[in-house]
């Protein structure tokens, strides 16, 4: 039991090791510190044109809840294959249903255009 537990603290100490010495060499590597617009995350430094909190084109919503709905099939057709080899014909309509329902809003979708690229 305690070799177990040395073994732990082992990889542990070799984890911190590790993220140290990586610290320490990124330091040593540049060791001169950026101004404030250097350190800014997007765009190489250089300040954005546009606010975070800007507004989307309401054209943007409808195809990203198109891609939620694929996603949500998505999310549901891995489990359904498991549960599938143990239910059999009842999983495969309840599926079939699903992909009904889902099929019905893309094509609704289609209908209002949704998915032509203005």
């Amino acid at each position: 039991m305690m070799s177990a537990f040395a073994a732990v603290l082992a990889v542990i100490a070799v984890a911190l090791t590790v993220q140290v010495t990586a610290l320490a060499r990124s330091e040593w590597a540049d060791p001169f510190v950026s101004a404030a617009p250097q350190r800014v995350p997007v765009l190489g430094g250089h300040e954005p044109a546009t606010h975070a909190w800007s507004r989307f084109h309401v054209r943007y919503y409808p195809m990203t809840l198109v891609f939620v709905a694929f996603e949500m099939e998505m999310m549901f057709m891995y489990p359904w294959a498991v549960v599938f080899v143990e239910e059999g014909a009842k999983a495969l309509v309840e599926m079939g249903m699903f992909l009904t329902i889902l099929g019905v809003g893309i094509v609704y979708a289609y209908k209002e255009r949704v998915f032509s690229w203005q």
